[in-house]
């Protein structure tokens, strides 16, 4: 059966045209005639039986049927071009769509990656930021690299570490006098948007019920923090090792050693449906590894418990 689909260059004219609003400069940038590009976008709305744009003197305007259908068409168009360069870059080679919550992937994974890619020069790893769960079914992600509790539907998790969230400073911030929690509870808190209470919990942890434990500058990443806290912006919970350098070099001090305990950890998320990809069975053994090899050097040995 024939598909129902339009022309990709009766596509491509048309997207170009809705971004920017004008046959004329979409026609520049597709090195074709103004005239051919009207063409194009009229084959396209006969195809359609729908009006796309408005004509008038002045231009071309987007109708409500043409701007909602250039958002899909210029998402799928991004989706093909994207698995094009990768079927053109690889070559034959494996590859592996990994979406990672960013400061772990900068911080810790990139480091790391390069034995993987010497012990595996067969199989690619690209990395997307992603900071929440989402449907893989709705993406093109292979896997995922995440921090919760490892309950998500449709997936096989597999353990790699805890968080251990520190209170860190500006050494200027602190200044020369001891810090306790009290002390603490008297800085500008510097909050993160995906974990709105880390803070009550810490105080709680301490044994402190502090009022405003929840107010501050919401930031949401942890590189955001850790740049917010050396500019002596207040105090943050960061876990240590993805703050290496910054405590190296004295821009940050942990204020108070007094990790947050938690029962949330970081966790390679796979698909069920992917669970068989040699490419994934590879970077998912040396990952765990790695996770462990890691856990061992700091102390840390134990999974969360699943409920």
């Amino acid at each position: 059966m024939r598909r129902k689909i339009p022309s990709t260059t009766a596509l491509v004219a048309f997207e170009a045209s809705a971004r920017h609003q004008s046959f004329t400069r979409a026609a520049g940038e597709l090195s074709l005639t103004q005239g051919a590009v009207c063409r194009q976008i009229a084959g396209l709305e006969d195809f359609l039986g729908v009006e796309l744009f408005r004509r008038s003197r002045r231009g071309v305007v987007l109708t409500e049927a043409g701007r909602a259908y250039a958002r899909k068409v210029a998402t799928q168009l991004d989706a093909v071009e994207r698995d094009t360069l990768a079927v053109m870059g690889n070559q034959g080679a494996m590859s592996i769509e990994l979406a990672v919550v960013p400061t772990f992937g900068t911080q810790w994974l990139l480091p790391r990656l390069r034995d993987f890619q010497r012990e595996y020069p067969e199989v690619t790893v690209h990395l997307t930021d992603r900071t929440r769960p989402f449907l893989f079914a709705d993406t093109h992600f292979d896997a995922a690299i995440y921090h919760g509790d490892g309950d998500w539907s449709g997936t096989e998790a597999h353990f790699l570490m805890h968080e251990h969230l520190m209170p860190v400073c500006s050494p200027t911030l602190l200044g020369k006098q001891p810090a306790n929690a009290e002390r603490i509870a008297g800085l500008p808190l510097l909050q993160q948007t995906t974990r709105p209470y880390a803070w009550r919990q810490w105080f709680n942890a301490q044994g402190l019920d502090v009022t405003g434990d929840m107010t501050g500058q919401r930031l949401e990443l942890f590189s955001m923090l850790a740049q917010a806290a050396c500019l002596e912006m207040g105090v943050a919970l960061i876990p240590p090792f993805l703050i290496q350098r910054e405590l190296a070099e004295g821009r940050l001090v942990i204020a108070l050693d007094r990790p947050t305990p938690s029962e949330r950890a970081y966790y390679l998320m796979v698909p069920e449906r992917k669970i068989e990809s040699a490419a994934l069975k590879a970077f998912r053994d040396w990952l765990v590894a790695e996770a462990r090899a890691y856990r061992e050097a700091t102390g840390e040995q134990e999974a969360p418990l699943r409920r």
